[in-house]
């Protein structure tokens, strides 16, 4: 049955890993001709223009991979509906930059396809030895679930290789837990296909990135993830939907300190700017492969406190993660990634010249 199930894994990497490393170049060439670039300016940090239709290779990948390996079922096509809606809405605006409310409605009527449709829903849950039912209230909390995935992957997505590769450590982090507990579901079909196609996407958007996924390939990996999420939640992921979520950690955390942020100024929570998780370590001199990677490893040690939880002892995964997130909230204070530390600085050197 383990070689089976091995068998299995590396039929569901392999076949979307090479359709995505097959198609990328050719997908560069068709950014290049229809102008999907992304222009360098003073919030970026690349120099070159370089193109951003990469999300189309990764959901060719995934077309590919469920057309051999997945079954036809109403869900599957709610997935595959929603999950084309948001690449076309991000493929308009990687060529042509949308305003947030044209982008939010693609999001949102993916997530409707998807709920009504599809019939996924969170219709209750239980942990920590609390069950809540939440009745009719299951339909905009799905809705609000999916589309926090979507946007919490659209705004890590900031650096080269960083967006691909925490969804490669997500989607490996839940395969590996499905092929241990041998539920060989739907979820598990999903999640190592879209590892594959992540891998072979990575190749190509590793720095130095010679393409972008642009919010097209953030916006499917964040749809595809709260669709794992939920399909596992019951399953996989014994009682509840923690796990999922703390594997996504650095991106949730980064979205509620972007959205706190820009409150707090008063900007608009669509507003781009330079102070993400992956900014703070750029200006602590970090290179950019070498924020990537410690991000990486942060992400890696929540998916090693995910697997220690489910596998090994549960208390023992749940003092890991209090460690992790401790640590990763007196990072986040020590930085001006929600409160501006270099507008108190100039404030105090205004008093001292009044002062003087």
């Amino acid at each position: 049955m383990e070689k089976e199930i091995l068998s299995k894994v590396i039929e569901l990497i392999t076949i979307p890993f090479l359709v995505v490393v097959i198609i990328t170049p050719l997908i560069k060439k068709v950014a290049y001709h229809v102008n999907a670039l992304d222009i360098p300016n003073e919030r970026k940090v690349h120099k070159v223009p370089i193109p951003r239709l990469g999300g189309l290779g990764i959901f060719m990948g995934f077309l590919v991979g469920y057309m051999i390996f997945g079954e036809h079922t109403a869900l599957m096509n709610s997935i595959l509906i929603g999950s084309f809606i948001l690449i076309i809405t991000g493929m308009i605006d990687d060529i042509n930059p949308l305003k947030p409310l044209p982008k939010f409605l693609g999001q949102f009527i993916s997530a409707l396809v998807v709920c009504f449709y599809g019939g996924m829903l969170i219709k209750d849950i239980d942990a920590f030895g609390i069950y809540i039912n939440f009745g009719f209230f299951a339909y905009p909390l799905t809705i609000f679930f999916i589309l926090g995935c979507i946007n919490c992957m659209n705004f890590v997505d900031g650096l080269d290789g960083l967006a691909s590769g925490i969804s490669s450590i997500f989607f490996l982090t839940i395969g590996i837990v499905a092929a241990c507990k041998c539920q060989l579901d739907l979820a598990f079909i999903l999640t190592f296909i879209m590892l594959g196609c992540c891998l072979g996407f990575l190749l190509y958007n590793f720095h130095p990135a010679s393409i972008f996924m642009g919010d097209s390939g953030s916006m499917f990996l964040g749809f595809i993830m709260s669709i794992i999420t939920m399909l596992g939640y019951k399953n996989v992921m014994t009682s509840s939907m923690i796990i999922p979520l703390l594997l996504l950690s650095v991106p949730i955390l980064d979205t509620i300190f972007a959205i706190l942020r820009r409150k707090l100024k008063g900007e608009s929570i669509s507003k781009p700017d330079k102070s993400h998780i992956h900014h703070q370590f750029l200006r602590r001199g970090f290179s950019q492969i070498g924020t990537v990677i410690t991000i990486y490893i942060i992400t890696g040690l929540f998916a090693t406190a995910s697997l220690i939880y489910v596998l090994v002892n549960n208390i023992l995964g749940y003092i890991i993660y209090g460690i992790l997130l401790i640590g990763f909230i007196v990072f986040a204070l020590k930085t001006d990634i929600l409160f501006s530390k270099d507008k108190d600085k100039d404030k105090d050197k205004k008093k001292k010249k009044i002062a003087n």
